[in-house]
């Protein structure tokens, strides 16, 4: 067993798990102490890739960084990527095991529950402190019955319980005092306080609130943590803004389509943050404005994504944007669409077996989806300019793509292997690579490819180092961290 273990639960999705989770992987590292994130159930569009070919939850692989480790499948064992209103394909330690909708798999936890608890014990035995991230609220009343992701698993592995509550969204005092009452007793002695997060403002007018908190529920409020304006961590789920370029006029104009399906959005983390850079997202029933560069991004079904994409008249725009000289990217469900047919014979993503749809046209291939996923990290060469850089990367697919012609690429990998695809007008580049942007040869090539000579430098993976420093630093001087973690250590039920 670690030394001593913690779980962060929420009042509501979004309320600071994962970023708490994340700062406090980067203080713990800071004091030498070998520590671990793990999250038992997640459930996100938004995934990473592990060294070994195994599929977990961006933000595990995001707190892994920050406690200065590579990401490894047991620190997410289950998760749930959502491919229609009612389903979702279920990953179990890396590997996708097919497709539920929620009845199935709320008959299949007790399965999962056993997976979660043989990948947290491998953990335990490694580290000596385990931080451990739930999901959604504990008081979602309907989901109680064989919890995994909350208060079913606290108790499974016996460990003490912080709970977080966003108080920029209003209601803070509400939402901690009727979570904790909708918690059973043995539950509510787990609880070893409260953390109040995205505090803006002066804390004296706070203060009475947070004795009338202590007083009513008897527990201690840790810590109120500051709003960090401009802060970045990437987005465990919902598709983040991008911030306007104050005072500046963007050099480049990107617009991306926000589709029903949309997966791995963090693709475009580092374009949106770019100085020179402005990101448009555009949703549904929403006007497309000019762009220099449109990026297609994945999906978790493409063909349903493609039909939303027709719908909102993006046939039309890409045409006239080619026509008029504008630039297209399309990474990995995106890629599948620019070309001429997707199949579906095994009914994968639309549970409709030999779905066929025809694509946008702009690419000379044809994909077919095929049962084995394909999971691997990637680096290499981007052959783009009439010059080769470094290129990083990784690949998340089921999608097997066959060109009906020769093809120029758009780089080389690390196994000699050809990889994307680049219009003989130079207009089109497509590609099973995400995180396309995030090194920084690759993204000052690309933005130079659009048509942009002299934008700024910009090192993405520099920058949220910084930021994770930032959250981290702020965490520390509103929170005793030294004191929590010996309440961890000597923690005891009642």
């Amino acid at each position: 067993m670690p030394a001593f273990n913690l779980m962060i639960q929420g009042t509501t999705s979004d309320a600071g798990k994962s970023t708490l989770v994340t700062a406090l992987c980067r203080l713990f590292q800071r004091r030498g102490i070998a520590v671990a994130p793990f999250k038992p159930q997640n459930m996100a569009l938004n995934s990473s890739v592990t060294a070994d070919g195994n599929e977990i939850g961006r933000a595990q692989a995001v707190q892994a960084y920050a406690a200065g480790l590579e990401p490894q499948v047991d620190m997410n064992p289950i998760l749930l990527k959502p491919n229609t209103d009612t389903g979702a394909q279920v990953i179990i330690q890396g590997k996708a095991i097919g497709n539920m909708n929620a009845v199935g798999y709320h008959q299949y936890k007790s399965v999962a529950k056993a997976a979660a608890l043989e990948s947290y014990h491998r953990l335990a035995d490694q580290y000596q402190a385990v931080l451990i991230e739930g999901a959604g609220s504990p008081a979602e009343i309907n989901l109680r019955a064989r919890d995994i992701a909350n208060m079913g698993f606290a108790e499974a592995v016996d460990c003490p319980v912080i709970i977080i509550a966003d108080i920029d969204k209003g209601g803070v005092f509400a939402h901690l005092v009727g979570t904790l009452e909708l918690l059973s007793q043995s539950e509510q002695d787990r609880v070893i306080g409260f953390v109040i997060n995205r505090f803006r403002g002066d804390i004296s007018l706070l203060q009475s609130g947070l004795d009338w908190l202590e007083e009513r529920t008897g527990k201690p409020v840790l810590g109120v943590l500051p709003y960090l304006k401009g802060f970045h961590l990437e987005s465990e789920d919902a598709v983040a803004k991008s911030p306007e370029k104050e005072g500046l006029q963007a050099k480049l104009q990107v617009v991306i389509p926000v589709m029903p399906r949309t997966s791995n959005h963090t693709d475009w983390d580092a374009l949106r943050l770019h100085p020179d850079v402005q990101v448009t997202l555009v949703g549904a029933n929403q006007s497309i404005p000019a762009a220099d560069l449109v990026i297609l991004p994945g999906s978790k079904s493409v063909q349903t994504d493609l039909a939303f994409l027709r719908q909102e008249g993006w046939q039309d725009y890409l045409n006239k944007h080619l026509r008029y000289g504008g630039k297209v990217i399309g990474i990995c469900g995106g890629y599948q669409m620019l070309g001429e047919k997707l199949l579906d014979p095994h009914g994968l993503e639309n549970h409709e077996k030999n779905a066929t749809s025809n694509g946008f046209g702009f690419i000379p291939m044809e994909t077919v989806l095929e049962k084995d996923k394909q999971l691997k990290q990637r680096q290499g060469s981007l052959l783009l300019n009439e010059t080769q850089v470094q290129l990083t990367g990784y690949e998340i697919h089921c999608g097997v793509s066959h060109f009906n012609q020769e093809r120029q690429p758009l780089a080389t990998l690390e196994n000699g292997q050809q990889e994307g695809f680049v219009s003989a007008d130079n207009a089109i580049i497509g590609t099973y690579l995400h995180g396309l942007f995030d090194h920084p040869d690759a993204l000052a090539a690309l933005i130079k490819w659009v048509g942009i000579q002299n934008a700024a430098p910009f090192d993405y993976t520099a920058l949220r180092d910084q930021e994770i420093n930032r959250l981290a630093d702020s965490t520390e001087a509103h929170i005793d961290i030294d004191k929590l973690i010996q309440q961890c250590k000597t923690w005891k039920p009642n």
